[in-house]
């Protein structure tokens, strides 16, 4: 399994440990709020609020939080002011890392990555110094179970996805930036359930990580994601299978 993948999975299995604290609305009021802001508070015209708020209702957000944040975003209620803001760098053995963040104070959300990565033996780099690693695509997940498998890729090519892979327990569907909406819809309509759906950065290349390198990308991987500013990070490395379980201790 690539490195994206495992990370997808274990993210995803991390998301539902942070929504039972909470933690995970945190990320979202700031995304409802970013997207609202910079394209409008209707989601039907507004793709990237509209994705924002299937997250925040995956994520079983009430309603009306989704409201508040929304209305904070187009000045219809008082409300922080958030700015989006990528951070590009490198971690431990070379990897590639791209970070998407919100944050109402720069030169904090700044400080903090800078010491994360230099901490773990990377460094921070310039705007556009990792980006051209990584191609912008959509990225569908649905279950294996109840589903067949030539059915869904025939399903998904003919909704204009790119390409399918098969893990341990879901389908992850690729699309181009441009038709993630899309396809998923078209899914939608099909019945097909869907576990997750997202823009994401995936990796052109891979850098295979071994060893202490490896545990402590991991690590760093976990610290950036819990960053009540990170969004999204992404990173191009490629850990084989197995060292991957004996880091998690699964």
């Amino acid at each position: 399994m690539s490195g994206h993948s495992k990370w997808h999975s274990i993210k995803h299995k991390k998301a539902k440990v942070d929504a039972a604290r909470g933690k995970v609305f945190t990320k979202l009021i700031k995304e409802l709020t970013v997207a609202a802001r910079v394209g409008g508070g209707d989601p039907d015209m507004n793709p990237r609020l509209r994705a924002a708020v299937n997250s925040a209702k995956s994520a079983n957000m009430p309603a009306k939080n989704i409201d508040n944040a929304i209305k904070k975003g187009t000045g219809d209620l008082p409300g922080v002011v958030y700015e989006d803001v990528v951070y590009e760098g490198y971690g431990p053995g070379g990897v590639a890392v791209y970070m998407d963040a919100v944050t109402d104070n720069k030169n904090r959300t700044v400080a903090e990555v800078r010491f994360m990565l230099s901490k773990s033996g990377g460094n921070l780099g310039e705007n556009g110094s990792v980006a051209w690693m990584f191609e912008r695509k959509g990225m569908i997940s649905v279950a294996r179970e109840n589903n067949s498998e030539d059915e869904l890729l025939e399903l998904a090519i003919e909704s204009g996805a790119e390409d399918m892979e098969t893990n341990d327990d879901e389908f992850v569907i690729y699309t181009s930036f441009e038709d993630f909406n899309q396809v998923r819809a078209e899914l939608e309509e099909k019945n097909i359930e869907i576990a997750s759906a997202e823009v994401t950065m995936i990796p052109k290349n891979t850098v295979e990580v071994t060893g202490k390198d490896a545990e402590k990308l991991m690590k760093l991987m976990e610290q950036i994601d819990d960053h009540d500013d990170i969004q999204n990070v992404y990173a191009n490395f490629d850990i084989d299978d197995s060292e991957m379980e004996r880091i998690l201790g699964e």
